[in-house]
């Protein structure tokens, strides 16, 4: 079992975040009504029945969830019930989704990202669209297992401490990510071709710079469905 951190002095309870839902109109119940819908509309997308419509359906499921996100970051700090985390028993496995999602967003999958942009002249790294949203998937799954067995508070406690220290900043690059693809082709302002940015690969201080936002090509438009504003 993985010890529940507790929360610093003057940290109370949040209301609204009881050990069971009241009803439909509960904040818990509300939070995870929109984490279940993303991980399933991020499933279905990674089936690439519909790959036409992937790039614009994935920005509006992350903008989504991201409200879940601000709603439970804006929320008073949440107090599980017990002093150490449940078990929820093994960890789903997400490198299927995660393969599924890369090879449907092969073109564009890396982008630039600055981890923290409050640290100065950060130097932007590398991300991959697929990581990320397996990653955030893999969060709100664990906090998922513990609503479904009735372990409310904990479930919002996970979703609250998970959302600020990991998928609230990784579902916040990959919006911005998203975003930029479909704006530079609804614009019809493609970038220059992908030149070395690589999860995998150590570049020189500054390449990484004069990379960022190279992550798309022009003629990639019209496989994914994104059209320039006022085209076919």
């Amino acid at each position: 079992m993985q010890p529940t951190p507790q929360p610093q002095a003057g940290a109370v309870q949040g209301q609204g975040a009881p050990g069971a839902p009241d009803g439909p109109d509960s904040f818990a119940v509300q939070i995870a009504d929109q984490i279940e819908s993303f991980i399933v509309a991020v499933s279905e997308v990674a089936k690439g029945d519909d790959p036409d419509s992937a790039v614009p359906y994935l920005l509006l499921q992350v903008s989504q969830v991201l409200l879940a996100g601000g709603r439970l970051g804006a929320h008073e700090d949440i107090v599980p019930e017990e002093r150490y985390e449940p078990d929820t028993g093994p960890e789903p496995d997400m490198d299927e989704l995660r393969e599924r999602l890369g090879s449907l967003l092969a073109p564009i999958d890396i982008y630039s990202e600055v981890f923290d942009p409050y640290v100065p002249r950060s130097t932007p790294v590398a991300a991959r669209i697929s990581d990320d949203l397996a990653d955030i998937i893999s969060d709100l799954r664990h906090g998922l297992a513990h609503y479904t067995a009735g372990r409310v508070s904990e479930a919002l406690w996970w979703w609250q401490f998970s959302y600020l220290s990991n998928w609230g900043p990784t579902a916040s690059a990959a919006l911005r990510a998203l975003q930029s693809l479909v704006a530079h082709v609804r614009l019809d302002t493609p970038l220059a071709e992908l030149d070395g940015l690589d999860t995998d690969s150590e570049a020189e201080d500054g390449d990484l710079e004069r990379q960022a936002g190279r992550v798309m090509q022009a003629e990639i438009a019209t496989p994914l469905g994104l059209g320039p504003a006022g085209g076919s």
